[in-house]
C-alpha cells in the first residue's frame, strides 16, 4: 500500500490527455463507433451544428482502434512529460489545443475525409522536443535531423501509400512543433 503513495501524477496535461483519449476509445468500442464519429472525429459538416466546432478540438481524443491509440500514446507518454516540465502545463496545453485546431481546420477546409487521432500531437511533440536544449541563436542539428527524418518519411509515405493514415496531419503537427519551438525559445 505504501507503493501507491509514491506514485506521482507527474505530468498532468499529458496524463489527463492520455486518460481522456483512453476513455474515448473505450466509449467508441461500447457504442460501436457511434461516439467516435459523433464526438471524436472531425469532418465537413454544417456550420450550424455546434458539434462541428467541438470536434475541431476533440478529434485528437478519438482513435480507430487500440493499436492506433497505443502507437500515438507510446510516443506522447515518452516525450510529453519532459516537454511539460520544460514549458509548463499551461503552455503545453495551449500548444496541444493550437495543433488540434490547426490540423482539424485544415482537414475540413481541404479534404472530404474524416480525421481522428493524436498523431498530429505526437509529431508536434517530437519536433518540439528537438528544442529542449536549444542555445541562444543556434538551430539544433537534432531538429534538422528529426525534421528531415519524420517529415521526409511522411512526404514519401503520402506519395506512395494508399492507407488510411493522414500523413498531412503528421506533417502539420511537425510544422506546428517547429513553429512553436522557435516561438517558445525565442527568449
Amino acid at each position: 500500500m505504501n507503493y501507491l503513495k509514491k506514485i506521482k501524477y507527474n505530468s498532468p496535461v499529458i496524463l489527463s490527455f492520455t486518460l481522456l483519449s483512453l476513455f474515448a476509445v473505450i466509449l467508441g468500442y461500447l457504442t460501436a463507433g457511434l461516439s467516435t464519429q459523433l464526438l471524436f472525429c472531425v469532418y465537413k459538416s454544417s456550420p450550424l451544428n455546434p458539434l462541428s466546432y467541438i470536434r475541431l478540438f476533440t478529434h485528437i481524443l478519438g482513435h480507430a482502434d487500440w493499436q492506433h491509440f497505443l502507437n500515438n500514446f507510446m510516443l506522447i507518454l515518452l516525450v510529453g512529460p519532459m516537454l511539460e516540465e520544460k514549458y509548463g502545463s499551461k503552455k503545453l496545453l495551449g500548444m496541444i489545443v493550437f495543433t488540434a485546431f490547426i490540423t482539424g481546420l485544415i482537414n475540413i477546409i481541404f479534404f472530404d475525409t474524416a480525421l481522428l487521432g493524436a498523431s498530429g500531437i505526437a509529431f508536434m511533440l517530437i519536433l518540439l522536443s528537438s528544442f529542449a536544449n536549444i542555445k541562444q541563436g543556434g538551430i539544433p542539428l537534432t531538429l534538422i535531423l528529426v525534421a528531415a527524418a519524420y517529415i521526409g518519411n511522411e512526404i514519401i509515405n503520402g506519395l506512395i501509400s494508399q492507407d488510411n493514415i493522414s500523413q498531412l496531419t503528421h506533417i502539420i503537427g511537425g510544422i506546428c512543433g517547429c513553429g512553436l519551438g522557435f516561438v517558445m525559445n525565442k527568449k
